[in-house]
């Protein structure tokens, strides 16, 4: 690696834009990574140049930080679809001093002294799904660094990331949760054949997931939940993934799925149109593959025909899931309708994704809420949020 040119070891800074200039996040080191990049390239083909100046920023794997322009991203997803970012030559860092609203980016292409510069943030869009992105570790990090961004803070991102502390935080804000069990890493150490014996209970079919991660990473569906070596080997599969494991009854009932958003301007939070997910073919539920690689393997209906009154309940439910985890500009809530009318809430998802093939973008644009207009919508509630504890 180069040494820095004493003539040039002082940094320098970028002209200021006109525009607002938003720094997009995407990558980062969760299991989600390929899935990140997909929505970066939506959102980044769709966001109103004319209004907002942008710095893209990939984060590799390993968790580096690095400019990466869209037409690179757009080379290598149309290479490979499900893919990782390589190494940059233009490294990027987040000074933490408190109002230094800046990046700093080192050129360590070895061609030359290396250079630094810096680059003025008014915004940042963070683009991540999963761990070391979605739940709350980035956003303390933004935090301390005092940069406004886009979506959910600290604790909202930390509970909306965790199947387990989510459900709590459900049921304590009244809402229905169906039946489930949490199989810590110790617990399941130190005596499996006791959650063994807690899974054999819940209704058929079980879905055994990880705790914190998304895109159906890790999930199993065990069709007879006293099948004790398949539990096992589901859970295992979890773990992989994350030491601790939620396993959730199988509930009969339609997937409802609502749209939250804190508009501008506004401190009560909007709510969607509801939509519902058909998953067709041969997949059993709405797996990974029905949600990112197969064609047309599940359809979105929007508006979802159920009665007006389960209607505006599950609309209500989905503001009040929001509040529950103390969120902040966006969520998507999932809900189960079963066949006796109940609206039972399965998760939120505070920065859902926003390929073309979305959900959460869909459901906003089937309200009369085009997906440019959303995302301005988000960056200008972003802006006026205040730094700090709010």
């Amino acid at each position: 690696m180069s040494t820095i040119d004493p003539a040039a070891a002082e940094p320098q800074t970028a002209a200021p834009s006109s525009r607002p200039r938003v720094a997009i996040l995407f990558g980062g080191r969760s299991s989600e990574h390929s899935i990140s990049l997909v929505t970066a390239r939506g959102v980044l083909g769709a966001i109103d140049r004319e209004h907002w100046d942008m710095v893209t920023v990939g984060i590799a794997r390993t968790g580096e930080w690095f400019l990466f322009s869209q037409d690179e991203l757009e080379a290598l997803l149309d290479e490979n679809p499900i893919t990782e970012l390589p190494v940059g030559e233009q490294m990027v860092s987040l000074p933490m001093g408190s109002g230094d609203t800046e990046l700093l980016i080192r050129d360590i292409s070895g061609e030359g002294p290396a250079q630094e510069r810096r680059e003025h943030i008014d915004v940042v869009l963070p683009l991540l799904h999963g761990p070391y992105g979605e739940d709350g570790t980035l956003q303390g990090m933004l935090e301390l660094a005092d940069m406004r961004y886009v979506g959910c803070g600290v604790t909202s991102s930390a509970v909306g990331m965790d199947k387990h502390f989510m459900k709590v935080a459900f049921e304590s804000a009244g809402l229905e949760v169906g039946p489930y069990i949490v199989a810590k890493d110790r617990r399941w150490r130190s005596e499996p054949e006791a959650v063994l014996d807690e899974i054999a209970q819940l209704a058929a079919p079980v879905f055994v997931k990880p705790a914190r991660a998304g895109s159906s990473f890790g999930i199993t569906r065990v069709d007879d939940p006293s099948d004790r070596s398949a539990v096992t080997a589901a859970v295992e599969e979890a773990r992989s993934f994350d030491r601790k494991v939620v396993v959730e009854a199988g509930i009969s009932g339609r997937e409802i799925e609502c749209a939250v958003l804190q508009g501008h301007g506004q401190d009560a939070p909007r709510v969607s149109l509801l939509g519902e997910i058909v998953v067709v073919d041969e997949h059993s539920f709405y797996d990974f593959e029905a949600k990112y690689v197969a064609q047309d393997s599940a359809q979105l209906s929007c508006p979802a025909e159920v009665p007006e009154a389960t209607a505006e309940r599950i609309r209500a439910d989905a503001a009040r899931a929001f509040e529950a985890v103390d969120g902040e500009g966006l969520s998507r809530a999932d809900f189960f309708l079963t066949d006796d009318g109940r609206a039972l809430i399965n998760e939120v998802n505070t920065m859902p994704g926003f390929t073309s093939i979305s959900m959460y973008p869909r459901l906003w644009e089937a309200s009369g809420l085009p997906y440019d207009a959303l995302l301005d919508e988000l960056l200008r509630l972003a802006l006026e949020r205040p730094i700090g504890l709010r």
